[in-house]
């Protein structure tokens, strides 16, 4: 295999490209945005990540990187199911003080998000149970709708309490 076929898949993979650099845009969030410090492991390396909360809900925010693309240079579905999950999440924490473990998720692609985008959505409980909660929320880029999802999510209980 040759130097520039090793490169290409160094980019590929990681990417970097020959200089080292990956080619991420940072730039700030639109105001109102604060990084989100309170992630798992998983989500923190898929960030960086941004919320802001207002009179009318919360949002969450993320400038699309090279790294969240696929090989056509679109944000991949996986990066965008796993920030809707976590929005979905937040809106179950918001709504019952309680964490929720993800038992469906659908998901509708409407459009695509490139690097150097701002990706922000939403989230809403339709509806909340003693042990489950509904769920839908909704990213855009500007005024664009990327990605509509609903999901249901299994309430956890702490230890102790009765279920």
């Amino acid at each position: 295999m040759s130097d520039d076929d090793m490169g290409a898949i160094k980019k590929d993979v990681t990417g970097e490209d020959e200089t080292g650099k990956t080619g991420d845009i940072e730039s700030a969030p639109p105001e109102g945005f604060e990084l989100s410090s309170t992630r798992g492991p998983y989500t923190t390396h898929n960030g960086p990540f941004f919320h802001k909360v207002t009179d009318d809900g919360f949002w969450h925010g993320v400038r699309v990187q090279r790294r969240h693309c696929n090989s056509q240079g679109i944000a991949h579905g996986g990066m965008l199911m796993s920030f809707i999950d976590g929005l979905l999440g937040t809106a179950v924490w918001r709504a019952t003080r309680g964490v929720g473990l993800t038992v469906r998720l659908n998901s509708d692609f409407l459009s695509s998000a490139r690097p150097g985008e701002w990706l922000e959505g939403t989230a809403r409980v339709t509806h909340a149970g003693r042990s489950v909660v509904f769920c839908e929320g909704e990213l855009y880029v500007g005024a664009r709708s990327v990605l509509k999802a609903s999901g249901v999510f299994k309430l956890m209980h702490r230890h102790g309490e009765k279920a």
